[in-house]
């Protein structure tokens, strides 16, 4: 039987579940850093109405990513062959991270 007609060997993902759940729990972390440094900077500064609702979105965006990186970790988990993240799923992560750089740079400048 020549190597085109056989069948594919199962992958084995080795640790890459394990590894891609920590980097999700270091993404969160970090994460959580900006949204406390953020309200650092409301409260160190003074705050105005801008940097109040900034802080704010600062921490909503934070909690949004934290639901989409919390499903991911448990679905890394839970399975031996993890699924691959859904495109709305990597958008809304994306999205969050984005926006919490722009917000966290608008209570710097």
């Amino acid at each position: 039987m020549s190597g085109a007609d056989a069948a594919p060997a199962d992958r084995d993902p080795g640790l890459q579940p394990e590894r891609t759940r920590l980097a999700w729990r270091r993404t969160t972390l970090s994460g959580t850093v900006a949204a406390v440094l953020a309200a650092k900077t409301v409260l160190h500064e003074g705050p105005t109405p801008a940097s109040v609702l900034a802080a704010a979105l600062c921490c909503v965006l934070w909690l949004a990513f934290l639901r989409v990186a919390h499903g991911r970790i448990r679905t890394l988990a839970s399975a031996h062959r993890p699924p691959a993240l859904t495109p709305p799923h990597a958008a809304a992560a994306v999205l969050c991270t984005v926006a919490l750089a722009v917000c966290g740079a608008f209570l710097v400048l």
